[in-house]
This record gives C-alpha cells, sequence and structure tokens, in this order.
C-alpha cells in the first residue's frame, strides 16, 4: 500500500521535522534511516547524493511499507523525480525550483517540497502546484525571522526551512510560522553514524519531535 497525497502531507505537518539522510555509503544511509524510525519518526528524506541512492530507498521500500513515509531529496531534473518515485519514495524534495519536477511529481500525487529562497520563487513554486515550499539555506538569510517575514505577505503558504536548522532554532522556526522543518547533519550525526553509535542518531530524532511539540504548545496549538 502506498500513502496517500493527502495522508503524507497530514503526516509531515503533524510531526513536523523532516530528518534529511546524507551518507557517504548506502550501507550508512540505510542505518541511519533505521535509527531514526527508532526514534519515533516515520519519516526519512534520502537524498539523491547517496551512493545508490535509489537502492537504498528500494531497501527502506521494503523493509517498512507503508510504516514509513519514505522522500527523495536534491531531486534537481524529472527524470531523477520518477526514479525516485519508482524506487519507492512517496515525497519529493528540491533544493531549488524546477517546475518540471513538481508537474512529475503531481501526475503521480506525489507531494513535492519545491526549493525556494526569494519572494518571486516562493510565489513561483506555489503556482505550479508544490504541496509546500522549501527555504533553502534559510539560516544565512535570516533564519526564524526569514520565516516571519515570508509569513506576512505569504500567510496561505506552508514553508519548510532547511540550512540553519539545530535544536536550538527548531522552536523559533516553529514559532516563526515553519509548517516543518527540515533537518540534516544536526540530527544524523555524520560522526555518530560512521562510529556505529546509532543511538545518538535515535536520540536526536526523539529531540526534534520534542522541541517541535513543545513549540507549538507554547502556541496554543
Amino acid at each position: 500500500m502506498s500513502w496517500s497525497k493527502e495522508k503524507a502531507l497530514a503526516l509531515i505537518r503533524e510531526v513536523g521535522v523532516v530528518p534529511i539522510v546524507r551518507a557517504p555509503s548506502a550501507e550508512e544511509a540505510f542505518q541511519a534511516v533505521e535509527a531514526i524510525v527508532a526514534g519515533g519518526v516515520a519519516i526519512a528524506e534520502i537524498t539523491m547524493t547517496v551512493p545508490n541512492a535509489l537502492r537504498v530507498m528500494e531497501r527502506v521500500a521494503e523493509r517498512y511499507g507503508d510504516k514509513v513515509l519514505l522522500g527523495a531529496g536534491t531531486i534537481l531534473d524529472p527524470e531523477s523525480c520518477r526514479a525516485a518515485q519508482l524506487a519507492g519514495a512517496e515525497f519529493i524534495v528540491t533544493p531549488a525550483l524546477d517546475v518540471r519536477v513538481i508537474e512529475v511529481a503531481r501526475r503521480y500525487s506525489k507531494p513535492c517540497i519545491a526549493g525556494a529562497l526569494t519572494p518571486t520563487e516562493v510565489v513561483a513554486a506555489w503556482q505550479a502546484g508544490a504541496d509546500l515550499v522549501k527555504i533553502f539555506p534559510c539560516g544565512p538569510v535570516g533564519g526564524p525571522k526569514y520565516i516571519k517575514a515570508l509569513k506576512g505577505p505569504f500567510p496561505h503558504i506552508d514553508f519548510v526551512p532547511t540550512g540553519g536548522v539545530n535544536l536550538e532554532t527548531t522552536p523559533e522556526f516553529i514559532k516563526a510560522g515553519a509548517a516543518a522543518v527540515a533537518v540534516g547533519g544536526e540530527l544524523v550525526d555524520a560522526k555518530a553514524l560512521r562510529e556505529g553509535r546509532l543511538e545518538v542518531i535515535t536520540a536526536n530524532a526523539r529531540k526534534y519531535v520534542e522541541a517541535v511539540r513543545a513549540a507549538r504548545a507554547a502556541l496554543g496549538r
């Protein structure tokens, strides 16, 4: 059974954290997903920069089925988008705006978190049919303050900041209006992964979910 688009988007919004898996090997990427799931987060985005990324996606899909919402990240073209979907990806993430990728995701009813940075790109992504708009790299342009500024003219668009997201800034991003945060190396600790200390990644996953939950509670959500 595959995820419906509505169910997938609902889970991303509910959990509020999209763990990004970048790793130097396919095996380490798979272990990272296992550690994330052990931390109670049923979402994982595997970037196309991982060696044999499509095979890792297939393995995760085989291992977890619909118990994990599997995403494909760093999708740069429509061909990669379709290949990732066929490998089991249930949502698509781009680092930059490519309307063709959004179109392929929509054609097969998969959520697309399209990358954008400027207000013009945000509107272009939204008009092209992006379900969520990833603001990348968010940290260098102001972090939570930038999300808050964008929410002024675009209250109807759901933003997912990436870059500059850590445990300290996560609550600030949520309070600034982010629908979710996407976090890479701050959650999937490369050193811990290399040393086989997967419990560090599991603990990190729990901490990020709790940080989102606490921030929302403070807002009365």
